[in-house]
């Protein structure tokens, strides 16, 4: 089918928190570490002042240059920060009924994207036997042109590599200060809260 009879021809997905979950918290218990150790040590990595996970995302520099400036830094979690970057195949799992809609949108004629901030060997350990990759027309990860959401670059980059207009897009993001981003540049755009919002804003685009 090539017309679904809404307003949008594409839309368009993050992936964490939206079509994955991170449970970063229990893989640190998993590696050993109590409730607050954990909460503490993520703490660490993901709200960093020099933003170096964000440094991964950008993908300028390599993941082992970043673990020696997370070593450098924290020299007292040093294995476990490593450890942790090292394995993010157990950092995830997936939103099955997220991605089992995905086939059902595409029968209604909606072309599938990702626009996504992740360091390069992250996104593929995180996709690699995901089955909404067989589904997507394309995608843009930050670690490719080296810019991340919410600048107007990596969304433009998506729009002109594919031919989309922003008007004819929707996008779910997680993050308010991309979904704010998406709507500047034209793009309508819905915040994820839980995969269950998620659900019923996809059960209304085939409604």
């Amino acid at each position: 089918m090539s017309n679904n009879g809404n307003k949008y021809k594409n839309i368009v997905f993050d992936v964490g928190d939206v079509l994955l979950d991170y449970r970063w918290r229990y893989m640190l218990q998993d590696y050993g570490l109590d409730e607050a150790e954990a909460e503490r040590i993520g703490t660490e990595m993901f709200d960093d002042p020099e933003r170096l996970w964000s440094q991964m995302d950008l993908g300028i520099e390599d993941q082992e240059a970043i673990i020696q400036k997370f070593e450098k830094k924290y020299p007292d979690d040093a294995k476990v920060i490593r450890w942790f970057i090292e394995h993010g195949e157990y950092m995830h799992k997936p939103r099955r009924r997220v991605w089992e809609m995905i086939p059902r949108l595409k029968e209604q004629g909606y072309r599938i994207f990702l626009l996504s901030n992740y360091p390069e060997i992250l996104f593929h350990k995180h996709t690699q036997y995901a089955d909404f990759m067989q589904e997507i027309d394309g995608l843009m990860v930050s670690y490719m042109i080296h810019e991340m959401k919410p600048h107007a670059d990596i969304y433009h980059a998506l729009l002109n590599k594919y031919g989309l207009e922003a008007e004819d897009c929707i996008f779910f993001d997680d993050r308010l200060e991309n979904v704010e981003a998406a709507i500047r540049i034209g793009m309508d755009s819905k915040q994820v809260h839980s995969q269950e919002t998620l659900l019923k804003d996809l059960e209304a685009l085939l409604a």
